[in-house]
């Protein structure tokens, strides 16, 4: 993965997280976007769990 696109991933996961902590959305929506952003950007495994 190139240095741009983990940078996209780490700031849009940043972002929901945000979004979690400040109660916008739940946990289980929370996971549905955090598997779709894995996919999108192809990582295999969440070392932030």
């Amino acid at each position: 993965m190139d240095d741009k696109k983990l940078l996209r991933y780490s700031m849009q996961l940043s972002m929901l997280k945000q979004l979690l902590s400040k109660k916008l959305i739940n946990e289980n929506e929370y996971q549905i976007i955090l598997k779709r952003l894995m996919k999108d950007y192809g990582i295999i495994s969440n070392i932030t769990a």
